[in-house]
This record gives structure tokens, C-alpha cells and sequence, in this order.
């Protein structure tokens, strides 16, 4: 007797049938040497400052700024030579005034020097005059700035920062990133166990022999759905051929379902008779679809057997084959992790003018992002089309390549690509896919964990003033900032927090510092954050109405604060040089202070703002963030010193 189809599902209700069966393969721990390729399981966070002190980026001399102010070609400053660092070295010697140390490339910056001067830009004075036992003399020909041909501790990565998210895939741009934070081992997904049974009397096993008149025929469903679980992430597992007897069906699938994450069947999923899966999987498990409106694939199957997820897939192999490409393949990439397949270029316009006059091959690192909807750039109609903007943060940063999705190639006699301009993208590897949602602004721990609850967002850390400035340009899809006053463009809030932030100290703050004005009135030494943080303008206001009280100018404190002008990146870098007694104080958040077991002395409160695009309040990777950032109460219960603004 011939039991017909159910009612034939459309294929949205065969996607939503095998989505509700939760497919995952579980975690992992690798080695660092087995992770390529892998997809991370939980976010990284550096648990050090890369590079883990301040280098230097030329080969030239270690000095103090204000001993070069005013020097020229036709005036040189002259200095008297210290000593000598070479990388790799611990420096012995200390920079005082009127001195300087010769240093190669990567170096340690001795104690006493907040600049390098380029070799290049110097020269050996003439020393006739001078005794025998008197040190050498170097003419500076340029001045120089306080953190100049410096790359500080935590300029590439910075201790606590947010290195990778969970979802990643370890290329080797995101695996050297690792490297560079000292991490050996990391936890990924697993991949998906997937259970593969043929079924039907007259299968073969290629290389067994074949009796034609019986009617026997060579399986080719087992090996080339396994070839196609591979290709989408999963790990394929071959069992035994199954005949049509309901018995031997039951044994051989509930076998594959105790060992495996999901079994597939192909064959036996027609209304025959003898076609007994679906009676199986109806009978000892949960069956959920039987039947398709597509061709080919028309008799398939969705369930659930002892625990596993149940795939019936048709028997004839052009039919299985376009049935697993269309709707199984997709569940295993997402349990895997595996991005969806794309092209190994990608079409796109320049987010904003980008100038080169070197005359040579610029091979640049860029980053993708959808406009999501028709926008105007620059009065250039881009028409939703994905947007293409400069990563690169100089020839030592790791991050450069890992925040990047591909190269834009610029010519030698190419001096700028034009806001708007068509360019093409050479993807770092054809599964690159164009992140979710783009935002720049503010580095802030709460953010980090909004972050985690997304798929595949990209978020650059650049501080308040660059996220304000690149959201004008119509680059991200928002920007954080605490800084307050207008944007100089429309925007439109996305959602608000506050955050507490101070002074942090060592812990029992064995200096007694209370308050801003131990900064100024004591010898102690401070750590800043950069001139882009807005946690640095929060400072600044509240050092400005410091001097409105004692009737000084605020550059008059700022120039007795040992430190002031040279900050560091993200929040936890200057506690961190706190904790390693390279600082006596440090500005930061009570978050940061708490998770480092570190002291802190209040200084005030400041509002963190998520300014969206409005040209972009549409597109889901936006809708996506906004609801994530409206629901974070728990992440903010969480951290010491968060809230909502009231």
C-alpha cells in the first residue's frame, strides 16, 4: 500500500524546520599551530600591551623634545651622546637634559626620552675642542615633539582591548595577531558531526562488484554529500549501507544519531511501501516535514531522532545533491561558522578621498561596508552600494590587516581616488564576507559585550573626535563618543549609557592622591590616553575649571603634570602601566580599575552617545545593534560604574 506525500511545505518552511533544530557542533581547544582556518568559540582579549614598550619606529637618537624646540638646519641643537640601545636590549642608561641616546629601530625608549629624532635629520659635531675623555656630540638639524618616532606600549594592541570576537575565522593575518599577544592555545567551534546513510537494496560501494542485471547501481549520494558536508565545515562520517527492512533502519540510524550532531539520509523518502525512513523517524523520533514544493527535491525529510537532527535527503543524486546545496549546506556553514561563499573581488566605491603622491604601487588595506540604502557621499550617488575605506595603521600594526577585508591597488601615477570613484577590491580570501554593521568611536568595555551579541560586526576604536569625524564622511554606521556639542552633520541616537572615570591608582593608593590637583602640585607620574579619547576631553574640561579656580591658564597645569601630552590607546593601557609600576597614576574608568585590582579615585561621570547614520537607520546590521544596545541593562548592572543617563 502506497501511503502519499503530506501536504508539499514552501521551501521558507524547510529553511525554518531545519533552523528550529539548532544545529551546533560545540567547542574546542586548539594549539595555536592547529587554529587556521577555525572559527573562535569566545572573544580574545589582549592580556598585554603590544608592543609591550614604548619603541622606537627609526634608527636615530632617544631624547627629551624641549631640548630640540627652535632648531633648524642653519641652528642645531646640540646634544651630548649618552650611550647607545639596540633592540632586543634592556637600556642601562637614562636620558637627562641636553642628552641623548643612540637607538636602532624597535629599541627600548630608555627612561628620561619622550622622542626619537631620524638619524637622517642629524650629524656628529666636531669635537677638536673637546678632551679626549668628553662625550660625543650629536647636532639635531629639526625639532621634534614630545612622542615622536615613537611607537608606545600599547599602540598597536592594547592591553584589554577587544582583539578578536567570537565568529572570527583565524587566517594567518588573525593568528599572527595572536602570536603577537602571546596566546598558544585558543577555543573554536567544533565542527559538526554529520552522519551519512545511504540507503536502498541495490546500492554498491564503489570498487565492490556490481551486478547491473540485478539491478544494482554504484552509491554516489554517500561520497559526494560527504565531500559537500566538508566543503561547508562539517566532519563527515560514513556508515554502513541500510536496506529497506524497518529493523536494520532503526538500529543503523539510531547508531548514527548517538555518535553524530546530524544524520543524513538519502534514499527511502518517496510514499513506497518499502520506504520505511520516514516511518522510523515518524515513529521513534519527531518528524517535522515531509515533502518540499521544489524541483528536484521534492520527498524530503526534516526531524529530530534520540536527541540528533534527522535530514532525509531524496535518493537520486542530482536531487540530493541540490536539495543539501540548497538547504543543508547553509545550516552546517552557520554551526560551523563557515562564512557563505563569495567571490574573490569585490565591486565598491571609495568612502571618501584618499590622496598618494609617493609614485608607487600603494597596495591598501581597506574595509568594507554596506550603505544599505541609497545615499549621497560627497554629492556622488552611491546607490546602496558597499562602500570602501582605508584601514591602515602604519607598516608595525598587526591590527591593520585583521581589521581589513582585502587590497585596493593604487598605482604609481595614481595621486588620489576620488569620494564615489569605482574601485575594485582583491578580497584577503573568497569568504571574506562585508561585516554587519561598521561603527568607530570610543573604545568602552560595555560596547565590547553589545559587540559579542552580534554577527559579524566591525567595530575601530579610534576614539570619540575620529568616530564624529568619520561619521560626517558618511563612513560607519555609527559612531560612540562622549563627547558633547554638535556633530557638524545629522544624526540620529541609537542609545546612551554612562560611565564613571577617574584616577587609578595602585592599589591602597600609597600616595594618597584625592583628586586632579595631586597631578599638578606632585612629582608623580601619569599615564594620558590620546588626544582622540574622549575620556582625555573629559579630563581637560575638568582640568580647565581646575585653573578657572586657582586663576591660571589650563596649559599652566598641564605642563606640570608629568605625562599630560603623551597618551596611550584604549582603557586599559594606562592602568596597565599602573599595575607594572612604570606610573604612579593613571586615567580611567572604575571598570578597569576593579578588573586590575587596582585603586580609584573618582573624578566624575560622563555619557557615552551611539550616534547612527541616517542614511543607514534601515539596513539590519543597524536595526540589529539598536536593539542590542536598547537591551544591554544586564551587560551595564554588570560593570562597576555604569548606567543609563538619567
Amino acid at each position: 500500500m502506497r501511503k502519499e506525500f503530506r501536504d508539499l511545505a514552501p521551501p521558507e518552511a524547510a529553511h525554518e524546520a531545519i533552523a528550529s533544530l539548532g544545529l551546533a557542533g560545540g567547542t574546542e581547544t586548539v594549539t595555536l599551530r592547529e587554529a587556521r582556518g577555525r572559527v573562535l568559540a569566545d572573544r580574545i582579549d589582549a592580556a598585554l600591551d603590544v608592543p609591550g614598550f614604548d619603541r622606537a619606529s627609526v634608527d636615530g637618537y632617544a631624547l627629551r623634545a624641549h631640548d630640540t624646540f627652535g632648531a633648524d638646519e642653519a641652528d642645531p641643537a646640540v646634544l651630548a651622546l649618552a650611550g647607545v640601545v639596540d633592540a632586543g636590549e634592556r637600556p642601562d642608561v637614562t636620558v637627562g637634559g641636553g642628552e641623548c641616546v643612540e637607538i636602532s629601530t624597535g629599541a627600548v625608549v630608555p627612561d628620561g626620552a619622550n622622542a626619537v629624532v631620524m638619524v637622517e635629520r642629524t650629524d656628529r659635531a666636531d669635537r677638536e675642542d673637546d678632551a679626549e675623555d668628553a662625550p660625543d656630540r650629536i647636532e639635531v638639524r629639526t625639532s621634534v615633539a614630545p612622542g615622536d618616532r615613537i611607537m608606545f606600549a600599547g599602540a598597536d594592541v592594547a592591553a584589554g582591548e577587544r582583539a578578536l570576537g567570537p565568529g572570527t575565522t583565524l587566517t594567518a593575518r588573525e593568528i599572527g595577531l595572536l602570536s603577537a599577544l602571546g596566546v598558544d592555545e585558543v577555543p573554536v567551534r567544533a565542527a559538526p558531526r554529520v552522519g551519512i546513510v545511504s540507503t536502498g537494496d541495490e546500492l554498491v560501494r564503489p570498487g565492490e562488484p556490481l551486478d547491473s542485471g540485478a539491478g544494482q547501481i554504484y552509491d554516489v549520494n554517500s561520497y559526494t554529500v560527504a565531500a559537500g558536508v566538508e566543503e561547508a565545515g562539517g566532519e563527515a562520517v560514513l556508515y554502513p549501507h541500510a536496506g529497506d527492512d524497518y529493523d536494520a533502519m532503526e538500529d543503523l540510524l539510531r547508531q548514527a544519531a548517538a555518535e553524530c550532531d546530524l544524520v543524513l539520509s538519502s534514499g527511502s523518502t518517496s510514499a513506497s511501501a518499502v520506504d520505511v525512513i520516514y516511518r522510523v523517524v515518524e515513529e521513534q523520533g519527531d518528524l517535522l516535514l515531509h515533502g518540499v514544493a521544489v524541483k528536484p527535491g521534492k520527498p524530503m525529510l526534516v526531524g529530530r531522532l534520540d536527541g540528533s537532527a534527522y535530514i532525509g535527503l531524496p535518493g537520486y543524486p542530482v536531487s540530493a545533491l541540490t536539495i543539501f546545496r540548497t538547504f543543508v549546506a547553509p545550516a552546517i556553514r552557520r554551526a560551523a561558522a563557515v562564512p557563505e561563499p563569495d567571490a574573490a573581488t569585490v565591486a565598491g566605491r571609495m568612502a571618501g578621498e584618499e590622496r598618494y603622491a609617493e609614485g608607487r604601487l600603494r597596495l591598501m588595506p581597506v574595509g568594507l561596508v554596506d550603505a544599505g540604502v541609497d545615499e549621497s557621499l560627497d554629492g556622488t550617488d552611491v546607490g546602496g552600494e558597499t562602500l570602501v575605506y582605508p584601514v591602515d595603521k602604519g607598516s608595525g600594526a598587526t591590527t591593520s590587516l585583521v581589521e581589513a577585508d582585502g587590497l585596493v591597488e593604487m598605482p604609481p601615477d595614481t595621486e588620489r581616488l576620488d569620494a564615489g570613484e569605482a574601485v575594485e577590491v582583491r578580497l584577503f580570501s573568497p569568504d571574506v564576507r562585508v561585516p554587519s554593521v561598521v561603527g568607530v568611536g570610543e573604545d568602552d568595555p560595555a560596547l565590547s559585550r553589545v559587540l559579542d551579541r552580534l554577527d559579524t560586526p566591525r567595530y575601530l576604536g579610534l576614539g570619540s573626535r575620529e568616530g564624529q569625524r568619520r561619521l560626517r564622511n558618511g563612513v560607519p554606521d555609527f559612531a560612540v563618543t562622549t563627547s558633547g556639542g554638535d556633530t557638524g552633520s545629522p544624526t540620529v541616537e541609537l542609545g546612551a549609557w554612562t560611565r564613571e572615570w577617574g584616577l587609578v591608582v595602585p592599589a591602597g593608593n600609597p600616595d594618597g592622591v584625592t583628586g586632579l590637583a595631586a597631578l599638578v602640585d606632585r612629582d608623580l607620574r601619569f599615564v594620558n590616553r590620546t588626544g582622540a579619547s574622549g575620556l582625555r576631553t573629559s579630563l581637560a574640561d575638568v582640568l580647565a575649571e581646575l585653573a578657572d579656580e586657582r586663576g591660571v591658564t589650563r596649559h599652566d597645569l598641564v605642563s606640570a603634570i608629568d605625562g599630560f601630552e603623551a597618551g596611550r590607546r584604549a582603557h586599559e593601557s594606562p592602568p596597565r602601566a599602573v599595575l607594572s609600576g612604570h606610573a604612579d597614576v593613571a586615567l580611567g574608568l572604575r571598570v578597569t580599575a576593579e578588573t586590575l585590582g587596582l585603586g580609584f579615585v573618582p573624578v566624575g561621570e560622563e555619557t557615552v552617545r551611539v550616534l547612527g547614520n541616517p542614511a543607514r537607520t534601515e539596513k539590519s546590521g543597524v536595526g540589529a545593534f539598536s536593539a542590542q544596545v536598547a537591551g544591554m541593562d544586564d551587560l551595564l548592572d554588570e560593570l562597576p560604574g555604569y548606567g543609563r543617563p538619567d
